[in-house]
């Protein structure tokens, strides 16, 4: 699950370079992003328990070598953002077709939970990604819907993992520490997108505040024998 929040975690610390906002973060969550993606990958294909599992695995293969191409290929170019959010696309839908597989092979009920809960890390770098793109600009409406969309299944599944019967009072807590990064992380994105520096810096460094939480809430559900 956590290589669904890193494709859109890399295609947002490029956009950010390409714009020079915290270029020494973002160098380094590109940088760290790529190789956390690099090990996971070989450990899940190596792992992968079923022919169709395997199947995923080599197509992701396929899709991440494009994407890696473009995102160390050169240097950021304003040319090159349409093709490196293509990319990151093809890459973010079949790691998210490898995590349903999986979640489904554990036969776990709360693999669901730890399913949505790790979704929540994709989505936060999601908004921040179409943000960054729509600042560029590209493809500016096409990012504006899907910040909506993102923000509203973000919304809704945090009201899940709230509900949750096995939500423990320490996930509680550390959702309640989500809803207050949460805040804002909205607050940066409601600023216009032709924004200034600063809020482009604001949504980078929430979005990265935001994913830490939520990486916590991820684990504490995958921790839970059931």
């Amino acid at each position: 699950g956590r290589q669904r929040m890193l494709s859109q975690r890399m295609a947002k610390a490029w956009l950010a370079l390409l714009q020079k906002t915290e270029s020494g973060s973002a160098q380094q969550v590109l940088d760290r992003s790529m190789a956390l993606f690099d090990r996971q990958h070989t450990e899940l294909k190596a792992y992968a328990p079923t022919p169709d599992l395997q199947a995923t695995y080599q197509k992701l293969e396929a899709a991440w070598s494009e994407y890696k191409a473009l995102l160390v290929g050169a240097a950021p170019q304003r040319a090159n953002a349409a093709s490196l959010l293509a990319a990151d696309a093809r890459v973010l839908a079949l790691a998210h077709q490898g995590t349903v597989q999986y979640e489904a092979a554990s036969g776990k009920p709360v693999g669901r939970l730890v399913n949505i809960a790790g979704r929540q890390r994709m989505l936060s770098q999601r908004m921040a990604k179409f943000y960054l793109a729509a600042s560029v600009p590209v493809e500016r409406d096409a990012a504006t819907t899907e910040i909506g969309k993102a923000r509203t299944e973000f919304l809704t599944a945090m009201e899940t993992l709230r509900q949750a019967p096995e939500a423990t009072s320490r996930i509680r807590e550390e959702l309640q520490l989500a809803d207050g990064q949460w805040v804002f992380f909205d607050s940066a994105l409601q600023k216009a997108q032709t924004a200034s520096p600063r809020a482009l810096s604001d949504v980078f460094v929430t979005s990265e505040n935001l994913l830490s939480v939520m990486d916590r809430v991820t684990g504490l559900y995958a921790a839970i024998k059931a």
